[in-house]
């Protein structure tokens, strides 16, 4: 029942009583002493106030409730996200590092790689002997070959963190549809941007291991050419010549 029927009811409610008096003396003689005084226009007020009484707590239990819907949305809203892929991106990450850091040889630091192009890529020494020319060739074709290798690890290495990169992707979209309040939603949206960096820390890592091989190859081709060169020279200059001399074919004392 609202709050307008209820006040409608009770006007009618008091008009009736209001009635009843006149119609009740006109058949019944009731002592004087017996007789109680009924105001209908002060009950009417009553039953007034008392439903603007009604109508306020109603307003105020409604306000209430919409308090507390508000503070239980602001509940959801900080409640923070029960799934963390955080520890195995930072595994996947490390395994990648790993594999860079196991290359072989000439390794990703600019301080080694200098003095490896100084001793062994650069200009062949006109005095070096056929030995160590060949000893140099040997250590660039096992740079070449162990770049090339390295470089097999790391994409192998790549290729297996794909699948824990699907499984982890399935798991945080699904945080992420099913987060209850923005926080959640924000923490899993801050997973998924992580994992896709760790991927592209992987295709970096992997760029940068095929381009070592490809410019391992490229040196050594480079200084294959120079060492060619010093070797046909060598093989084209002219030596010391027949020099004459005496010779005893016959022992001379018979």
């Amino acid at each position: 029942m609202t709050i307008r029927r209820f006040r409608s009811r009770a006007i009618l409610m008091a008009a009736s009583i209001l009635a009843a008096p006149l119609a009740v003396s006109s058949m019944i003689a009731t002592p004087a002493h017996a007789i109680i005084v009924f105001d209908p226009s002060n009950y009417a007020q009553n039953v007034l106030t008392a439903a603007r009484s009604l109508e306020q707590i109603t307003h105020q239990i409604t306000s209430l409730q919409n308090e507390a819907q508000m503070l239980i949305n602001q509940a959801r809203n900080l409640a923070s996200l029960p799934f963390s892929a955080l520890q195995q991106i930072q595994q996947s990450v490390q395994k990648t590092q790993q594999l860079l850091n196991q290359a072989q040889n000439i390794a990703f630091n600019v301080q080694q790689i200098d003095q490896a192009f100084q001793s062994q890529y650069g200009n062949v020494s006109m005095s070096a002997s056929n030995q160590q020319l060949v000893a140099d060739a040997r250590a660039r074709w096992k740079n070449t070959v162990g770049g090339l290798q390295d470089a097999m690890r790391v994409q192998a290495g790549v290729v297996g963190n794909i699948d824990s990169n699907r499984t982890q992707m399935s798991a945080l979209v699904g945080q992420s549809q099913g987060a209850t309040g923005a926080l959640q939603a924000t923490q899993a949206g801050n997973q998924i941007l992580a994992l896709q960096s760790q991927q592209l820390s992987d295709l970096v890592a992997l760029l940068a291991a095929n381009g070592r091989a490809g410019a391992l190859t490229e040196a050594e081709r480079a200084a294959a050419a120079e060492q060619g060169r010093e070797q046909r020279r060598r093989f084209l200059t002219p030596g010391s010549g027949y020099t004459p001399g005496n010779a005893q074919m016959f022992n001379s004392g018979n």
